[in-house]
């Protein structure tokens, strides 16, 4: 790829759309899909911060998408259930290569954290002392708030346009603070944007591929999905229940991954009974020191209640719901793109989307032990990344200083 065509990543903040660079969308192979989405789901921490960094990656590095199509996807991973960064990064691969795209995506984003949770839980297993299983990852809490406070920034700066688009930012912060429903706040989000946003940006350019999703894949998606949930109640009989479960959990998770865990928690602790709190919590620990969604937490309570088997079936279940919807409406989704009033609503919820990350930095600095250390890393790590230096170069040195110093 010539480099005198790539696009900044400045150029993705500020909103500027290169219309010619439209009309040379890059056609990947699966095989460069999976090993891009591989590599950046590795260094994937920050949950939903790391739509940022897909959009960077998809429209900016390889071109696979343009800018108003990329946000268009996030609209639509807002909108529905699950973990926002996981289906922007399926909508991405359908986007670019349709549902074989969107398997190679969703499979590469999300393999490194179910490998690394499957390495942690079987530690946590043998010593049941999680200090010891994550102490090399304890530093990467500062550079975690780092990445989101970033993501914050650039996705704002990218995405509020005027006083309405900000006002339904922070008015979708105060909400999530106050504990409202991310499912109310998505739906709030979108009507301010029809009522107060006047201006929803450029239509989509014409030039922007179309999602291909065949009528046999619309059937085969969800076909699949329900024969594999037959088969594991025939042959893995122990196992049905906790896939079950999983699949009600993402089901329900609407405002991304951390809205599953209250739930999970419930159902797991309370309702099941297969884990005390104090353990389950350690559960979510270990997710929030590993790459990708927290809801990689319910692979820990496969691997708690059932070992490796149950850490797959767990891992499959709670990703399976949101990556159909997301196959499923987005052809829809794209239709109604050139409605007006759709844009608008579009626009809300992009800035909700804003007051979400918003939320999640505070929500991660609050739960950081600050110290001068941690501050300095934190500071090291926010200068970086403004500079665009690549995050698996902050991730590597910031977990060697952590296993040295912490």
């Amino acid at each position: 790829m010539n480099n005198q065509s790539e696009i900044a990543l400045d150029t993705l903040c500020m909103g500027v759309y290169d219309r010619g660079v439209s009309e040379r969308l890059e056609s990947p192979s699966i095989c460069d899909i999976f090993l891009s989405f591989l590599r950046l789901g590795a260094t994937a921490f920050g949950g939903p911060a790391m739509v940022v960094y897909i959009g960077e990656l998809v429209v900016n590095r390889k071109k696979w998408l343009d800018r108003e199509t990329f946000e268009g996807g996030v609209a639509l991973a807002q909108s529905v259930p699950g973990a926002t960064a996981m289906q922007t990064a399926a909508y991405a691969g359908l986007r670019a290569r349709g549902v074989r795209g969107a398997l190679a995506s969703y499979l590469g984003f999300g393999l490194p954290a179910f490998c690394l949770m499957l390495v942690l839980s079987a530690l946590y297993g043998v010593s049941r002392g999680l200090p010891q299983a994550a102490s090399l990852f304890s530093g990467l809490q500062v550079v975690v708030v780092a990445i989101v406070a970033n993501a914050t920034y650039t996705f704002g700066r990218s995405s509020l346009k005027g006083v309405a688009h900000i006002i339904v930012a922070a008015a979708s912060a105060a909400a999530l603070w106050l504990r409202v429903s991310p499912f109310y706040v998505i739906l709030g989000a979108a009507l301010a944007g029809i009522l107060l946003v006047r201006r929803a940006g450029q239509a989509r350019p014409a030039t922007a591929r179309a999602v291909d999703v065949s009528a046999a894949a619309l059937i085969a998606c969800p076909a699949s999905a329900v024969l594999g949930l037959i088969a594991c109640a025939l042959f893995l009989p122990r196992l049905f229940d906790l896939a079950l479960l999983m699949l009600k959990v993402d089901v329900f998770a609407f405002g991304g991954g951390f809205a599953s865990l209250p739930l999970m928690l419930q159902q797991v602790v309370s309702v099941k009974g297969w884990m005390d709190a104090t353990t389950f919590m350690d559960g979510i620990a270990l997710g929030q020191v590993t790459p990708g969604p927290i809801v990689i937490t319910s692979a820990f309570v496969g691997y708690v209640t059932h070992g490796v088997a149950g850490a797959a079936v767990a891992a499959a279940a709670i990703f399976t719901p949101s990556f159909l919807m997301v196959v499923l409406c987005a052809p829809f989704f794209d239709k109604l793109g050139g409605s007006p009033v759709f844009a608008r609503a579009t626009r809300g919820v992009l800035a909700s989307f804003v007051g979400l990350l918003l939320f999640v930095t505070t929500t991660f600095a609050a739960a950081v032990p600050w110290n001068a250390v941690r501050a300095a890393m934190a500071v090291a790590a926010l200068i970086a990344l403004v500079r665009k230096v690549d995050v698996l170069y902050i991730v590597l040195p910031a977990a060697a200083l952590s296993f040295v110093l912490f």
